[in-house]
């Protein structure tokens, strides 16, 4: 029932990762969904609430009910911290804490601090969620540098699509908005995007479920190369039809 429930969650909040974790084995589901629920709950955080000190307390909260599962005690009741706690182990509930501490940028209007911390958003947010669901699905510990590459990647690739909407919340989304630095972001980050292939040659094939959030990366940040523009529009994404023959290939 718990894992209904985490799977009713990412349905509901992130579509995109209900679709890839249905195209995965049903094996690697008691993985994906918990985290993906985890996830959804964690980004939804700052957005669901105009004062900056509720939306701490939000996300403090699942600080602690992931030092919780870390530390083996007693763990905090949810419809999503029971399925965690049955698939996380205390490395895994530790290195989740930075995906909770990344989105604390999402609850204030201030820009990015430096390139550096733009990139952390992705590397310590998506990254590390995808790498953990690899890790737990069996990839090994030399893999996690090509895995975080690769899921930065596809972070970026959400990222841009969602810039239009962060700007008319009156956020600052973008260390270089300029279409020279779209550009140059967007065909950076697809060079990684190309290197899914070579990943699920090296990964066990029950941690290729890991990667599959990323099938629409590679084309929409080429898209994105070439046509800057669609950012401040809005516009960024390719169609259901191509989308959905991805994902039947890419499983």
């Amino acid at each position: 029932m718990s894992l209904n429930a985490c799977a009713a969650i990412v349905e509901r909040g992130d579509p995109h990762r209900f679709m890839a974790a249905m195209a995965a084995p049903v094996e690697a589901r008691r993985v994906l969904f918990p985290l993906y629920a985890f996830n959804v709950e964690v980004s939804r955080a700052p957005w669901v609430t105009e004062e900056p000190m509720i939306a701490e307390m939000r996300l403090q909260w699942w600080r602690d009910a992931l030092e919780e599962i870390a530390s083996g005690g007693a763990v905090r009741r949810h419809e999503v911290t029971t399925p965690l706690t049955e698939v996380l182990d205390a490395e895994a509930a530790s290195a989740l804490d930075q995906v909770v501490a990344v989105r604390r940028w999402d609850i204030y209007k201030d820009p990015f601090e430096d390139a550096q911390h733009f990139v952390d958003y992705f590397r310590k947010g998506g990254a590390e969620l995808m790498w953990q669901a690899a890790r737990l699905l069996g990839a090994p510990d030399d893999m996690r540098l090509p895995v975080l590459n690769y899921g930065a990647a596809v972070s970026v690739s959400r990222y841009l699509a969602a810039v239009s909407a962060l700007e008319e919340s009156g956020r600052v989304p973008l260390i270089n908005g300029t279409r020279e630095g779209l550009v140059t972001l967007a065909l950076n980050s697809a060079a990684d995007a190309g290197s899914a292939r070579n990943l699920r040659k090296r990964l066990p094939k029950l941690a290729h479920a890991a990667l599959l959030e990323g099938w629409t990366a590679k084309p929409v940040l080429m898209q994105i190369a070439s046509e800057p523009q669609r950012v401040a529009d809005g516009t960024v994404g390719i169609s259901q039809f191509r989308s959905k023959i991805r994902l039947l290939r890419w499983s």
